[in-house]
């Protein structure tokens, strides 16, 4: 590699974005007094673009780094001038729009792709090849998507956290779902490799209620009053809306650090079904909170073959089993994937691995991205 560079051109769809892709964008900066990173993504993909510009973004926060998403739907041809001018003025586009019309121009391609010494000279720049063979990060945009637990060591937290299967377990008092729920984390982490570090979520609501009634239990020992109880509790909507985007907080950071497994103690359609019960009415609100989350499958814990048991904190069995049928309703209403689990606890386990067994076997769907008309130089873009 020869000198520095004033200003570094990466390429690429980044379908998702791998430890290559930034092996490349992170030496091109090294480099270079500027790089600019065009995404150049298709429509016809189901990863939207302004993702991967943010997790782009959040790997490289170099200040000479810029990244600049654009739309590209032009065909592939590596072999028609005609198509390969059309990128490049797609390419330009992009540039125009991250540095404007004066902006400085690119002296160095920095790509690992065959097409790129030609991708180069249309720019009239040096082309700067890196790991071309991937030997140091054998990984690729195809081998993500079609085996994403294979690639996990090459993805950064954003990516994990999109990608990785999110199981939800849900259900009345006394149902089991915190039992199950680091159940089937322990057993997921007891597969070890890639699993071993699956983890599971606890359910915010419950601290947020234990700090609340330590709060006012606190307010009547100082005003010399006796000690509430949850009975006597006042909630406003709002808390309820606290609790469900504390809840995907929680669940996001622990998405970010874990397997390709997640499992939740509860979600916002829950905290929905907990205000309807508290204040009467479904808040939406909280129902928005849970259509941004990215769920695959709702574990239902049924109130049959689960004995009751008081802890302190529950409303009571006469509340449980109605509690029970509006989770069977809304998740049947809004058509979410779930399975219903009764019995004894062994039961439910085996019941909701073989769930998720079959999720996981089911693969992550992408849409496939715009493939080459010729292959002449025999790797996608």
């Amino acid at each position: 590699m020869t000198g520095r560079f004033a200003h570094g051109l990466v390429i690429g769809k980044f379908y998702p974005p791998h430890a290559g892709h930034h092996h490349l964008i992170d030496t091109a900066a090294e480099h270079c007094a500027l790089v600019t990173v065009v995404v150049a993504a298709s429509s016809v993909e189901s990863i939207p673009v302004a993702c991967r510009a943010a997790w782009l973004r959040e790997a490289h926060p170099q200040p000479n780094v810029v990244v600049a998403p654009v739309i590209d739907d032009i065909e592939i041809d590596y072999d028609d001038p005609e198509i390969w001018a059309a990128h490049v003025e797609v390419f330009r586009h992009a540039l125009v729009l991250a540095h404007g019309a004066h902006g400085p121009e690119v002296d160095a391609v920095f790509s690992a792709e065959p097409y790129g010494p030609e991708l180069a000279r249309r720019f009239a720049a040096e082309h700067v090849a890196i790991d071309p063979g991937r030997e140091r990060h054998p990984v690729s945009g195809t081998m993500v998507r079609e085996n994403p637990m294979a690639a996990w060591p090459w993805l950064t937290p954003a990516v994990r956290a999109y990608l990785a299967w999110r199981v939800v377990v849900v259900g009345a008092e006394s149902t089991g779902t915190t039992t199950l729920a680091r159940a089937l984390a322990d057993h997921y982490a007891g597969r070890g490799g890639v699993w071993a570090a699956t983890r599971w979520v606890p359910e915010y609501g419950r601290t947020y209620c234990e700090e609340k009634l330590a709060l006012a239990c606190r307010a009547a020992r100082a005003a010399g009053e006796p000690e509430p109880w949850l009975d006597d509790l006042h909630w406003e909507p709002e808390e309820f809306t606290l609790i469900a985007e504390r809840q995907l907080a929680w669940e996001e950071a622990a998405a970010r650090v874990g397997s390709p497994l997640l499992f939740c103690d509860t979600d916002a359609l829950s905290t929905a079904l907990w205000h309807e019960r508290y204040l009467g009415t479904v808040s939406q609100d909280v129902l928005r909170v849970h259509e941004r989350a990215r769920h695959d499958l709702w574990i239902h814990t049924s109130v049959d073959g689960m004995p009751f048991e008081q802890d302190g904190w529950r409303d009571g069995e006469h509340v449980r089993h109605e509690m029970d049928r509006r989770f069977r309703e809304e998740l049947a209403d809004r058509g979410l994937p779930h399975v219903v689990v009764t019995g004894p606890h062994k039961a439910r386990l085996a019941t909701a691995i073989q769930a998720v067994d079959a999720l996981v076997a089911a693969g992550r769907p992408f849409a496939p991205p715009l493939q080459p008309r010729l292959r002449a130089l025999g790797r996608e873009p």
